[in-house]
C-alpha cells in the first residue's frame, strides 16, 4: 500500500485485547474491543467477551476484572474471528504495546485459515515516547490522565481501544498536518507487520515442536546456546511463545532452577518433547 499519503487519508482501527495469560499459544483472548476511525469520526466499533480454553487465575482476573463466570457462556474467538478479519480489512491498526495484541490475534487468524492483514501497524506506546513528553511513564492510563481524556474503565478492551485512539491522534497532531504514514512508522522506531507475528507459516521445526509441547502440556528437553548451562540439555515446562521485534523467545519454567526464563529462539539449538 502507499505509505506516503497524509495521515488523515487512512482509516484507522484502534484495538485492544484482554487475555487469559501473558503469552500467545498458551493463552487466549477473553475480550476484544476495537474502534474504527476515519477523517475525524468514529465510524464503527466491535466489542465482545470470549471464552478461553482454560479457567483464568486469580492473578489474571485481578488485572482486567473479567471473571471466569463472565465468560462461562461466552462464544469463543473462533465464532468471531471472521468478523474481526473483515472489520480490519484495508485499515491501519494501532494498539498500545501493539506486539502483544498482534501476537495473540495473528494466531487466531492463522488457526482459522485466514490471511494476515498486509497493512502496517502502529504502536501508541512507541509513538508516545517520541511525541508526548513531560509524563512519568508511557503507560496508557498515565497518558490519558496527562491529556485530560476520559479513559473509561482501565483494562477493559473497548475503553482501552478508544483511549489508545486518542493517544494516537494526539501523536498525529504533534507530527503536523502534512505528516505521512511512512513518517509515523519511522518515528515509532520499529516496523510492525502482521506477518512477523506468524506462528504457523514459519518453516522452523523447533518452533513447531515448541507449539506442540504447549498445546499438549508436555515438557521439553532443549539445548540452549547461553546461560550457565550453555550447550547442555535442560528440561523446561513451556508457558508460551512471543514473537517480538527485539527477539522471539520461549517463556518456560526451568526445572533445574524452578524459575521462569526467556529462551530466545535464535539460541535454541535443539529441542524435543518429553513423552
Amino acid at each position: 500500500m502507499n505509505l506516503d499519503l497524509p495521515l488523515n487519508e487512512y482509516t484507522y482501527i484502534a484495538f485492544d485485547t484482554e487475555t487469559s495469560g501473558a503469552y500467545p499459544v498458551g493463552y487466549d483472548i477473553v475480550e476484544f474491543g476495537a474502534v474504527k476511525y476515519f477523517k475525524g469520526e468514529e465510524v464503527d466499533r466491535l466489542q465482545f467477551l470470549l471464552k478461553p480454553r482454560e479457567l483464568m487465575s486469580d492473578f489474571i482476573i485481578g488485572i482486567h476484572g473479567i471473571t471466569n463466570q463472565m465468560v462461562e457462556n461466552a462464544p469463543t474467538m473462533s465464532d468471531h474471528i471472521h468478523q474481526v478479519h473483515a472489520f480490519f480489512k484495508g485499515s491501519i491498526v494501532m494498539a498500545h504495546h501493539a506486539p502483544f495484541d498482534l501476537g495473540f490475534l495473528t494466531i487466531d487468524f492463522e488457526k482459522a485459515g485466514l490471511s494476515l492483514p498486509t497493512e502496517p501497524a502502529l504502536c501508541t506506546s512507541l509513538l508516545s515516547r517520541k511525541w508526548i513528553h513531560g509524563v512519568d511513564n508511557h503507560k496508557l492510563q498515565t497518558l490519558i490522565k496527562h491529556l485530560g481524556i476520559d479513559g473509561g474503565q482501565a483494562h477493559r478492551a473497548y475503553d482501552d481501544a478508544k483511549a489508545c485512539l486518542y493517544v494516537g491522534l494526539e501523536c498525529f497532531k504533534k507530527m503536523g498536518e502534512t505528516a505521512t504514514l511512512a513518517q509515523a512508522i519511522k518515528s515509532q522506531g520499529k516496523n510492525l507487520w502482521w506477518k512477523d507475528y506468524s506462528m504457523f507459516t514459519v518453516n522452523d521445526q523447533n518452533l513447531k515442536t515448541m507449539i506442540e509441547s504447549i498445546n499438549t502440556k508436555k515438557d521439553l528437553d532443549l539445548v540452549y546456546d547461553g546461560g550457565s548451562a550453555k550447550g547442555e540439555t535442560r528440561r523446561v515446562s513451556p508457558i508460551g511463545i512471543v514473537r517480538n521485534p527485539d527477539g522471539d523467545y520461549l517463556m518456560a519454567l526451568c526445572q533445574r532452577e524452578q524459575t521462569n526464563k526467556r529462551y530466545y529462539l535464535s539460541r535454541i539449538k535443539d529441542v524435543g518433547i518429553v513423552y
